[in-house]
């Protein structure tokens, strides 16, 4: 296959993503296995348009705190911690699938003489797995969504928009701090 801008461009895109949906599904994998107390506290993640990302995905202690901020009922957090427990189980699977993929990466790569097709048979098995694990993510967000008013999507849309704004100042902050520093 000849390489043309626009191809290198398309190709850059999708591993970009690829890499995207492995950092989103390894943090709700890390959040999974955290204490019940323990949540994910940061949480841009996978927004899924009404602004439902990692923070509904992320474990107790983050998901109490949206689900308090949208004066969800107690009926709505028990379907919602159900929909979330049910997700974490299937991207566990997906982990350990994952990890064996990469392995065999760091394996295939290793070789004194590497067989680019194997390499990328790899690389091809790995991104359907991120691409399986994006879509159970995206289904259990709108599951979780549709468990939620109207309203009480829009006003979790209105606050993680507010937190994203927060987090662009603060890596914007950082960013200048790092020019200045010799």
């Amino acid at each position: 296959m000849k390489l043309t801008t626009n191809t290198f461009r398309a190709h850059s895109a999708r591993m970009f993503l690829g890499g995207l949906v492995l950092a989103a599904a390894s943090a709700f994998v890390v959040a999974a296995h955290a204490a019940p107390h323990e949540g994910m506290h940061g949480g841009m993640g996978m927004g899924m348009g009404m602004g439902m990302g990692m923070g509904m995905m992320g474990g107790g202690h983050h998901v109490e705190h949206m689900l308090g901020g949208v004066n969800a009922t107690p009926e709505q957090r028990t379907q919602i911690h159900q929909i979330m427990q049910s997700a974490m189980a299937d991207m566990k699977t997906q982990r350990e699938a994952g990890r064996a993929l990469r392995e065999q990466s760091r394996t295939l790569l290793a070789q004194p003489n590497i067989d680019a097709r194997a390499v990328e048979a790899n690389r091809v098995q790995l991104m359907a797995l991120h691409e399986q694990g994006s879509k159970r993510m995206s289904q259990a967000m709108v599951d979780a969504a549709k468990v939620l008013t109207p309203d009480q999507r829009k006003q979790l849309a209105d606050r993680m928009a507010q937190r994203g704004a927060m987090m662009e100042r603060h890596q914007a902050e950082r960013r200048s701090l790092d020019k200045k520093t010799p």
